[in-house]
């Protein structure tokens, strides 16, 4: 089959690689129909390429149609149209039955000490083989796959892998008091989301970002914004909008990879240019993200507001204003998406021919598989008005 493979920083490839194939009782084999490429793929095409090995195989924001499944799966069979969530969940253990799915103790990648394992995304998490394919093996598939219904487009669908869950979980840790209001810093495909998430739950929703494309789309969906190129400064920029006090929350959507933090871009640069893999004990112990964004958060939310991260962290050692978060009383979470935990709310969004969250009005671009390379190229770019691309293995 053919599949996206990672070769070094900005180089990707489609290449000829064995078709997947079952080996466990719980597999399933699906034949892929579309796959996004997500945000947190640039990271990999750009800072964390040290914990990943030539040939890797990318990807984690995938549907498609069953092709095979193993003796264990049972509640979906051979020509069923799914799903897969980014993570892969057992569905039984004491984190599933807590639905913090991204926690599962089955698949946690313990010689890494991390959470559970991803598709797609280095051998932190499993090293598991992506979703930028012809065809996709899924581990746990007697509890993973989300069965969709036949006929509409697969844009109706397939953000329920990763973006959808994200944006909601995102809107759901900010806290946001009934009729309140949230900041969303960074207008890609997840802080798109979170933006038209928060508005039809009744939220105020200001953007933040400096791509006019991105900027254009939350307009769309009336979203307020705020250009920061255009902004001196752009906490004062909402407070300015909020009587002085900032927003109840912010989500921060932008992560690692912040405008502003030349010093951690530095070191991220530099941690690049290192040979082999001698750069992932220097990235595991003393890593330095661009703080930029979060930094931003701190000084946007209102004293005794809520910061939710969604945006990718990868650092170890970074410098957090505490003065700053602990006198202002801010309230944190984050981490990876609980994908199943948000289907039950989410699918009847999705299935409205009302279309309430938009998403036929997010993928910017699709393109067969073969154009991967140059799709990565103009994403990490932010080139020809890319805000979401999705990939087309298969016809549906």
């Amino acid at each position: 089959m053919k599949a996206v493979t990672w070769h070094g920083k900005r180089d990707v490839r489609v290449e000829n690689v064995p078709d997947p194939e079952i080996k466990e009782p719980d597999d399933a084999i699906i034949r892929v129909t579309s796959s996004g490429i997500c945000g947190s793929d640039l990271h990999l095409y750009e800072v964390l390429g040290t914990f990943l090995s030539a040939g890797d195989i990318l990807g984690h924001e995938p549907m498609g149609i069953v092709e095979e499944t193993g003796p264990d799966v049972t509640h979906v069979k051979p020509g069923d149209r799914v799903v897969i969530p980014f993570n892969i969940s057992c569905g039984h253990c004491h984190m599933c039955e807590m639905q913090l799915f991204a926690q599962c103790e089955t698949t946690q990648v313990r010689e890494e000490g991390m959470g559970a394992a991803l598709f797609g995304y280095t051998r932190l998490y499993g090293q598991v083989p992506g979703a930028q394919a012809e065809y996709l093996r899924v581990p746990q598939a007697h509890f993973g796959p989300i069965k969709v219904p036949e006929g509409p487009p697969d844009e109706r669908f397939v953000y329920l892998s990763d973006v959808l869950p994200t944006a909601r979980q995102a809107v759901d840790w900010a806290a946001i008091p009934a009729g309140g209001s949230v900041t969303v810093l960074g207008l890609g495909p997840i802080g798109q989301m979170a933006a038209r998430i928060a508005r039809h739950l009744g939220h105020r929703v200001i953007a933040v970002d400096l791509v006019p494309e991105r900027l254009e789309m939350a307009r769309r969906h009336g979203v307020e914004v705020i250009d920061s190129d255009d902004a001196d400064d752009v906490p004062d920029a909402v407070r300015q909008l909020t009587g002085g006090r900032g927003t109840d929350s912010v989500i921060d959507a932008v992560g690692m990879e912040a405008h502003g933090s030349p010093g951690a871009k530095f070191a991220q640069t530099l941690a690049g240019l290192l040979p082999g893999n001698s750069a992932a004990p220097l990235m595991s112990r003393v890593g330095v993200d661009r703080l930029a964004a979060f930094g931003t958060a701190v000084e946007i939310v209102r004293r005794g507001g809520t910061i939710s991260v969604v945006g990718v962290y990868g650092g170890m050692t970074d410098p957090l204003p505490m003065l700053r978060m602990f006198d202002k009383g801010i309230g944190l979470r984050m981490g990876q998406a609980h994908v199943k935990r948000w289907i039950d709310e989410l699918m009847p969004l999705v299935t409205d021919d009302s279309d309430p969250l938009g998403v036929m009005d997010l993928a910017t671009h699709r393109w067969p598989l073969e154009k991967a390379p140059h799709a990565y190229e103009i994403f990490q770019k932010k080139r020809d008005g890319a805000i979401k691309v999705l990939l087309q293995p298969a016809a549906a």
